[in-house]
């Protein structure tokens, strides 16, 4: 039996594109110091050592940037994306072309690797089994946080015996807001190790001016949009059911929203929108249940709906309900976790505020229930537990009744419920995720040879062939600002919503009355890896509507 599969071993092949900035000498630029996003003095007071420093960019010089040896440790922090393995790849050519004798080492399943010792040296061999491929299987992936001083200093030890100079930590935005949080701590006590972080998240979240797009989202909505396009054709060929589809985004809807552009479903629903509307429950049913009516007049009892993981906490109401409920079991876990199911449920009800008790009573006890399970690491509630395409499909249902015995509705309403989350995320990368991410490793290396710490590895101008990519370095302080984790206010780096003002947005407002009614189905297909650069390089609808 073969141990890898044809496309792997034609991937494996594969010799990704760098910009030309990054091809031979490189030399680092630096511009005007920048500030954080918001919150500029409490930020500039918790990173003294780190704030204020300017965007930096790559370009070709006449001479190395250095030529020593460097010894280098990467983490892969976070759920998995398409394109990691690419990044590590590229951070370890760019290390080598700096000097041979350098040397990488990852530490195994996150944070976590740094913190227990646990690592192995990522030589050619090992290097060369997983470059174009998806997962973070080559050294594993965690959620510890990167938190206290004591982790650190249990890391700095395995990072002195190893004489490893720099630190690149591949995660989305918590993740590298403790990159940034190491990075500053190290610099404070000037304990000569570099920490680099590299924009990783499929959810989208994690961009602004100098991150236009973080890696595995291009994969991952392709990935998506090839089996919505499935199901919608197989929806469009029998003709009796509504699917209802779960879709990654706790924080955002960068993929609802892209998958939409891809696709054409009848409904899409967009968080931010809900939220910026005053929103409730009710209104997004009602919405729902009206365009089902309507395509029912027409004879198409059949349609898709696209809903984002994380539209509970965007609808007002829900949202103040749960900020109260993370705060109130932060401070009462012990207590809580300590009583059966229906005394949890009392035990809420009674510590609640008028408002939120009275939206918690209001909601069906599985869904209410939910909201009170474990946090995630973050203090977060973790709505991808929180089954809302079950919750608006059986809600529809139950208005379409309602309307049938007022003579408003005629039609017929069978469900399908999909969750696709994993799905997409280990993924093997598209060409693009596959030059990207490439790219970030590589230019990782190049912030590491100019002495660079606290940056994020940046790579712009990626509507544009690769050969013209902007590479270059942004201080992670710039893109943080304080908000409330666990009860406290924490700096974090903020995430970039869906805007409403913006191009894609309104590229899909212009059109979705039109999908709504008719059956404007798009069938995206798989990725494809061979063949023309319109089919294999093609970027998402939301990058190339942003920079038109």
């Amino acid at each position: 039996m073969r141990t890898i599969s044809p496309l792997q071993e034609a991937r494996a092949k594969y010799e990704p594109k760098l910009p030309n900035a990054l091809i031979g000498n490189v030399r680092v630029t630096e511009g005007q110091a920048t500030q954080s996003v918001d919150d500029q003095e409490e930020i500039k007071a918790l990173f003294p050592n780190t704030y204020g420093l300017p965007v930096v960019q790559s370009e070709v010089d006449d001479q190395p940037l250095a030529t020593e040896p460097v010894n280098v440790g990467v983490i892969l922090s976070g759920g998995q994306a398409p394109g990691g393995h690419n990044v590590i790849a590229g951070l370890f050519d760019g290390i080598k072309k700096i000097n041979k004798e350098s040397r990488l080492y990852g530490f195994l399943m996150g944070p976590a690797g740094l913190i227990d010792h646990k690592y192995i040296e990522l030589t050619d061999e090992v290097i060369d089994q997983y470059r174009n491929t998806g997962g973070f299987d080559i050294i594993g992936s965690g959620r510890t946080k990167l938190e206290t001083q004591e982790q650190f200093d249990k890391g700095l030890i395995i990072l002195k015996e190893l004489n490893i100079r720099a630190v690149v930590i591949i995660g989305g935005d918590d993740s590298n807001t403790n990159a940034c949080v190491l990075a500053e701590y190290y610099k404070k006590i000037d304990a000569g190790v570099q920490v680099i972080g590299c924009p990783k998240t499929i959810d989208g979240d994690l961009k602004n001016e100098q991150i236009e797009i973080s890696f595995g989202f291009d994969t991952a909505t392709k990935v998506y949009s090839e089996v919505i396009g499935n199901i919608q054709r197989d929806c469009n060929s029998a003709r009796k059911y509504w699917h209802f589809i779960k879709l990654m985004g706790r924080s955002a809807s960068h993929i609802a929203l892209e998958c939409a552009l891809q696709t054409q479903p009848n409904v899409c629903i967009i968080s931010e929108e809900v939220q910026a509307k005053n929103q409730s429950l009710d209104d997004i049913v009602t919405y729902i249940a009206q365009v089902v009516a309507d395509r029912a007049k027409d004879g198409n009892n059949f349609g898709t709906v696209l809903i984002p993981e994380g539209l509970i906490e965007f609808i007002p109401a829900m949202n103040l309900l749960i900020a109260e409920l993370n705060d109130l079991l932060a401070h009462e876990a012990d207590a809580f976790g300590q009583l059966d199911k229906e005394g949890q449920r009392k035990f809420v009800i009674e510590k609640l505020s008028a408002d939120n008790r009275a939206v918690f009573e209001s909601l069906p006890e599985d869904v209410a229930r939910q909201l009170t399970l474990d946090r995630d690491p973050h203090g977060n509630v973790q709505v991808s537990l929180i089954e809302t395409e079950k919750l608006l499909a059986e809600m529809v249902k139950a208005k379409l009744a309602k309307w049938k015995e007022e003579g408003k509705y005629s039609g017929k309403f069978g469900t399908q419920r999909h969750f696709f989350g994993y799905e997409g995320r280990c993924a093997a990368p598209s060409n693009f995720d596959a030059d990207y991410c490439y790219s970030l490793g590589y230019n990782a290396s190049m912030l590491i040879a100019a002495g660079k710490t606290g940056y994020m590895s940046s790579i712009r101008n990626t509507t544009r062939p690769a050969a013209e990519w902007v590479a270059g370095g942004i201080p992670i302080t710039m893109m943080m600002n304080m908000e409330r984790r666990h009860g406290t206010m924490k700096p974090v780096i903020r995430k970039a919503l869906v805007e409403l003002e913006g191009k894609p947005f309104k590229t899909f407002e212009r059109y979705r009355d039109k999908w709504a009614k008719e059956t404007c189905y798009v069938y995206p297909g798989p990725i494809q890896y061979f063949g023309p650069s319109e089919v294999c390089d093609q970027t998402t609808q939301t990058l190339s509507l942003e920079h038109e």
